[in-house]
């Protein structure tokens, strides 16, 4: 006896293609809105932690022109 997963498997490999390569995408953007909205999250804690390190003077800000300058030095690596 199937269950409703396997029956909704079993029907999307009868799919053209085409149909199952749509609904991959859909089924996979589904995941995606649930992962950016973590990792939004996740980002956002650290950009406010980076801040308060700045204002509090735990780091020293450096100029964007001399960042930017120490990244491609670095890719070049």
């Amino acid at each position: 006896m199937q269950n409703a997963f396997d029956e909704v498997v079993a029907s999307a490999m009868k799919l053209p293609l085409r149909d199952r390569v749509r609904l991959a995408r859909e089924l996979i953007s589904t995941l995606d809105e649930q992962i950016e909205s973590g990792v939004e999250a996740l980002w956002m804690a650290e950009a406010e932690g980076r801040l308060d390190q700045l204002r509090t003077g735990k780091v020293k800000g450096i100029e964007a022109a001399k960042a930017f300058h120490q990244a491609r030095e670095a890719l070049k690596r």
